[in-house]
């Protein structure tokens, strides 16, 4: 009977964690229309490898106007342009 329910106690901790990881994911944004025709663009620009994706090399290729469009537009991870502000992890420079 022990074994029994050392077994069943087992299975829902398992069940609870493999249910919690799959919550864990965030789930994917849509794009907006502006977005997507922002994206549709930069991608026929940038895209080198045609993978449907701006990798790291292909984004440091992109012109700062291109790059403001892109922000402007939220289609980056840059955090310093939505909030205004500089970023924190810029090192001190002495003057």
């Amino acid at each position: 009977m022990k074994k029994l329910f050392v077994a069943a106690i087992g299975l829902l901790c398992v069940t609870a964690i493999v249910v919690q990881a799959q919550d864990a994911k965030p789930p994917k944004k849509e794009l907006t229309p502006e977005q997507q025709v922002v994206m549709k663009e930069m991608l026929a620009k940038y895209d080198a490898n045609k993978d449907g994706k701006l990798d790291k090399e292909e984004r440091a290729k992109m012109t700062k106007e291109d790059k403001a469009k892109m922000d402007k537009a939220g289609l980056t991870k840059n955090k310093e342009h939505h909030h205004g502000g500089a970023s924190t992890n810029a090192p001190a420079t002495d003057k």
